[in-house]
């Protein structure tokens, strides 16, 4: 067994690739994903890995070496360790304090600069890392790479004038797992006929109607009756202070959605004749109640939280809002409730990263409480998709919210059921604004079946 072989079946073992059925956050349904963040934690595997990738530059003359955050970091950090060539530290963004820098360290203007990363797909983000460091007096003109995912990425860059070196192809790993009997023959035939698509030919992932969700949760069940019956994917956020805007707000829009979000914490003179009240208009006019709490603690506290509140939240909530930060075993708590996760947030700046939604998905799927999610892409087919931030008279406020417009939510995310807040609620007639989000949200949803 060579070095190479020996060292990726190592790495392998770590779980950095994995094969099955993956969306990428562009709608690209993947037969694998890469994630090459566990090195960090093998310290010698990290230090046969630098070794290997200062092998492939060592015809190369640099002053110092960069990582592009974040993967990249630790792998740079090492190489220069063992080269005891200068590392800089390039940020993933302007912090906005301290020296509001985008490249950390000591260097002069002039110097050349080997650029590291994990995994080149376009090439695009490497593009933009090469001018942020270029702007800081820098040269850039080599480039390695652990894995090309062979999209591309290598020969954008290559046609822009830089070297890249590249320690493995995706060819060739597909080719060393299947050598030594990790993947089997119908796996990796499987990969390389989607290797082998043009990057514009690879098929997206085709949404599926709502009468066809495989939904197992009761409450997420009688959502999509609602929503076929009312032809409304339509949830309104009555982010509203005092009981009587709520229930006149709610006998406004009731004919139009499927469901009404409250925030039980913000209501000034929250009761129990408020929700009695809610209760009977929701019976009347045919939708449900959705405290959006966010819960986000452990297990015990969340329990108390749920149903043990001045709220009551447990006795009346149809749906409730989660952050699965607790782990699997926090969402037990939430009995006869129907429970959405929070995976992804719609707010600039959000910490909610890729690394973070794909365990929180993995979590909700676990989960017999769970019957959808929060977030700005696509999610697997046995959760419902729920997306907040939609508008269609603004992009965004001064607070970090970022809005999208239904068309977009139904068709690039596969959207179920869009959240609207301040596009109704604070409309000049309440009642036409919830009929019209209503109609071209579910007009949005036909037209995205069909693309």
């Amino acid at each position: 067994m060579q070095p190479r072989e020996d060292f990726l079946l190592k790495a392998y073992e770590l779980g950095i690739i994995k094969f099955g059925n993956f969306t990428l956050k562009s709608g690209i349904e993947s037969p694998f994903y890469v994630d090459l963040r566990p090195l960090a934690s093998s310290p010698q595997l990290l230090k046969t890995l630098a070794n290997n990738l200062l092998d492939l530059v060592e015809d190369v003359e640099y002053d110092l070496i960069c990582g592009v955050p974040y993967a990249a970091l630790p792998m740079a950090t090492t190489m220069s360790l063992t080269s005891n060539i200068p590392l800089i530290i390039k940020r993933k963004e302007n912090k906005g304090y301290g020296t509001k820098r985008m490249v950390e360290g000591v260097f002069t203007e002039g110097q050349s600069c080997l650029l590291v990363e994990d995994v080149i797909t376009s090439g695009q983000s490497l593009l933009e890392t090469i001018d942020q460091v270029e702007r800081e007096g820098l040269r850039v003109k080599d480039l390695v790479v652990v894995l090309d995912r062979a999209q591309g990425g290598s020969e954008k860059l290559k046609e822009q004038g830089y070297n890249v070196k590249t320690l493995f192809t995706i060819h060739e790993v597909i080719d060393i797992l299947h050598k030594y009997h990790r993947l089997s023959d119908d796996e990796a035939k499987k990969i390389k006929d989607f290797l082998a698509l043009p990057p514009e030919a690879v098929p997206a992932k085709q949404r599926i109607a709502l009468e066809n969700k495989k939904i197992v949760h009761p409450v997420g069940k009688r959502l999509v009756e609602l929503a076929l019956k009312k032809q409304s994917n339509l949830i309104a956020s009555a982010d509203l202070i005092t009981s009587d805007e709520i229930i006149d707000f709610a006998k406004k829009v009731g004919d139009h959605i499927v469901a009404l979000k409250l925030h039980s914490d913000i209501i000034q003179d929250f009761s129990d004749n408020l929700i009695v009240e809610l209760k009977k208009i929701a019976r009347e006019k045919e939708f449900l109640l959705f405290e959006d709490r966010k819960f986000g603690d452990i297990g015990n506290t969340q329990e108390l939280q749920f149903k043990k509140s001045i709220y009551k939240i447990s006795d009346w909530a149809d749906l409730v809002t989660v952050h699965p930060i607790g782990g699997l075993e926090s969402l037990k708590v939430f009995e006869n409730t129907g429970v959405i996760t929070i995976v992804e947030m719609s707010s600039k700046g959000t910490l909610t990263d890729d690394y973070y939604f794909t365990k929180a998905i993995n979590v909700s799927e676990q989960s017999g409480n769970v019957l959808g999610s929060v977030a700005q892409r696509q999610v697997p087919d046995n959760l419902l998709l729920f997306t907040p931030g939609v508008n269609i008279s603004s992009t965004g406020d001064s607070k970090g919210q970022q809005y999208n417009t239904p068309e977009l939510v139904f068709k690039n995310y596969h959207t179920d059921f869009m959240i609207v807040g301040r596009g109704i609620y604070k409309a000049v007639d309440v009642k036409t604004a919830a009929k019209e989000y209503q109609t071209l949200g579910w007009i949005s949803y036909l037209q995205s079946l069909n693309n």
